[in-house]
């Protein structure tokens, strides 16, 4: 399990899982809650890196950011972390 604490969103943290770089479950905490629990429930079973290339570099509004982005980030953590543990 996974905490990432965003930066720049209206949701202040992410929490994850991850089995062999898929993506297991992923809690938003705070934000838009239907438009993230959507999302949480499209991502369930796909591979981490198929949704970094998805959501890297999506903007909400005028921020330079979005919660798919910061998903992003964190997944992207994620793995350099499990790949140096490895």
């Amino acid at each position: 399990m996974y905490s990432y604490t965003t930066e720049g969103t209206c949701s202040r943290q992410i929490n994850f899982e991850l089995e062999n770089g898929v993506i297991k479950s992923v809690e938003f905490v705070g934000g838009c809650p239907g438009n993230l629990l959507g999302i949480s429930q499209l991502v369930a079973g796909m591979k981490a890196e198929d949704v970094i290339s998805r959501f890297e570099g999506v903007h909400c509004g005028y921020k330079p950011t979005s919660c798919p982005d910061q998903l992003s980030r964190a997944l992207k953590l994620a793995l350099e972390k499990e790949a140096a543990n490895a």
